[in-house]
């Protein structure tokens, strides 16, 4: 192998564990996990879909959930709307990965 190969060779090493090495910092830290404002933007359209909102709020830091099997990390929000009148609470929990709403109730 010539002095230039090898160099050749080392970066490319180099390079592949720098990229393997980013991919698990991601993974460790959560970098992976969508905006919380970004889901509860998402979520607010839903509801302005049926009726226009009074407020809504997000936790901005995820937490383990589990149902049943299923575990992953979530984001704890609400919302509030009047219906006939009445101001309603609604409580919803979604996946931070991929900002699916797993839950919703009225409170």
């Amino acid at each position: 192998m010539t002095a230039k190969n090898g160099q050749l060779y080392q970066l490319s090493l180099t390079g592949v564990l720098g990229g393997l090495m980013g991919v698990f910092v991601t993974r460790l830290f959560g970098a992976n996990r969508l905006n919380p404002d970004d889901i509860l933007e998402q979520v607010k359209r839903q509801f302005r879909q049926e009726s226009p909102i009074e407020g809504a709020w997000i936790e901005k830091h995820a937490v383990p959930f589990q149902k049943f099997a299923v575990k992953s990390r979530v984001y704890y929000g609400g919302i509030n709307r009047y219906e006939d009148d009445q101001l309603v609470q609604y409580q919803f929990v979604a996946d931070a990965e991929t900002g699916s709403v797993l839950d919703i109730h009225r409170l």
